[in-house]
């Protein structure tokens, strides 16, 4: 009886408990984390990984020998004791084409390629959603930054709208003064809201990126903006690029899928005889025959498929160029990308955010003790809150700065 009372008063307190874990907020993501949950439940990913699969299937067929062919025949067949046709003719026999010219060979290169081939495309897809990934997690680190900034800014405002009021109550300023102060208060409370709606916004789409099927309003993550810019030479990345883009790699695989459609192209044009060994029984006779057929190519070489596939490997060899080249303009373009936008963030960290938060608290000092004009204090406290905001949107730049470079060059430069 006591064990019952006791379970009923621990009952409360144990829902209680269970409740507050369901509701408890699931931590914060890493950008590894996002990847590695993405790189599992993106069903675009995993959509690609079973057609990999699917083509790899393919290497089995191209494997397949020719199948022999069981024939049998009969005649003169009388159903009774007496026969006056003659005696019962019967035969069987197998036979099989064989293939020359290396077919299966040949057949096994071009499904192995174009499993490679395929295999690279996936890659690439996750490529493109890996960055696709990165950049939201960098508009959401950014998002949350400038919600804080907005917070605290209206925060601080606040506190001084509250000791213009005094000075208003005191008769130590003019109700104009006053409401042109209370104003700006509007410009505060409107960048909240934004920065507000931004995050939320930020967060369904790296949700949406990442496989999950609805979003959940606790989702969050963690990371800085203010990253160290890492050493980084334009030779260095130009190598990379062309070493380990899957675009690349998939280009070149298409020219080693081509070779091998030549080759089964030619292997195509010769001749695959059909040898059958036959077995015949008349009446009381058995016996043992073969046969044998060699198509006359005379006309029908495959001369159509030959030079379609011969022109089809010029053509991706071209591609494959087209795409050399193009990595190396797009790892040019995106260095030069990734050293403005370190200079930008440089000059707001360095020089610019404390010079406009020096002269909005000196301005703020002056005019509280009736040193500075009104004009002055607001147009400095508009200028902190862009200062501010730009910084933010510059370190922000130069994170996506440097994945975009990871993305031309398919390397993690990020630590």
């Amino acid at each position: 009886m006591k064990v019952r009372w006791a379970y009923c008063l621990m009952l409360p307190l144990l829902q209680a408990a269970w409740a507050g874990a369901q509701q408890s907020a699931s931590p914060p993501m890493t950008l590894p984390q996002a990847l590695d949950f993405a790189h599992k439940q993106n069903p675009s990913l995993l959509s690609a990984a079973q057609h990999v699969e699917a083509v790899k299937a393919g290497e089995i067929t191209a494997g397949l020998r020719q199948n022999p062919v069981l024939t049998g025949s009969g005649q003169m067949v009388t159903l009774g004791p007496d026969n006056p046709n003659g005696p019962d003719f019967y035969t069987a026999g197998v036979q099989r084409l064989f293939e020359r010219g290396n077919k299966r060979g040949v057949r096994l290169d071009l499904a192995r390629a174009t499993t490679s081939l395929t295999d690279s495309q996936r890659v690439d897809l996750q490529r493109q959603t890996d960055f696709a990934i990165k950049q939201a997690f960098t508009r959401m680190l950014f998002a949350k930054d400038a919600l804080r900034v907005s917070e605290d800014n209206l925060t601080g405002y606040r506190r001084t709208v509250e000791l213009m009021q005094v000075r208003l109550d005191a008769g130590q300023m003019s109700r104009n003064d006053f409401a042109r102060i209370e104003l700006q208060l509007a410009g505060f409370e409107s960048d909240t809201d934004n920065a507000r709606l931004a995050l939320q916004q930020a967060s369904t789409q790296l949700q949406s990126l990442m496989g999950i099927e609805r979003p959940k309003a606790d989702f969050d993550v963690t990371g800085a903006l203010d990253t160290p810019a890492p050493a980084l030479t334009l030779d260095d990345l130009r190598q990379k690029a062309l070493d380990t883009r899957p675009d690349v790699k998939a280009a070149s695989q298409q020219v080693a899928v081509n070779q091998a459609s030549v080759r089964l192209a030619y292997a195509n044009g010769t001749t695959d005889p059909t040898l059958e060994g036959e077995y015949e029984h008349s009446g009381h006779a058995n016996t043992a025959g073969f046969n044998l057929q060699i198509p006359l190519r005379v006309f029908d070489r495959n001369q159509g498929e030959k030079e379609r596939a011969k022109y089809e490997l010029e053509s991706s060899k071209l591609a494959l160029t087209a795409t050399r080249n193009q990595a190396i303009a797009d790892v040019d373009q995106s260095y030069e990308a990734y050293q403005t936008a370190q200079a930008q963030a440089a000059r707001y960290r360095d020089k610019y955010l404390d010079e406009a938060r020096r002269v909005r608290d000196n301005l703020e000092f002056s005019y509280r003790n009736g040193q500075g004009t009104l004009l002055d204090y607001l147009s400095a406290l508009q200028d902190y809150r862009s200062v501010n905001l730009q910084s933010l949107t510059a370190n922000a730049q130069l994170q996506l700065a440097i994945h975009q470079l990871s993305y031309v060059t398919y390397t993690e430069i990020l630590p």
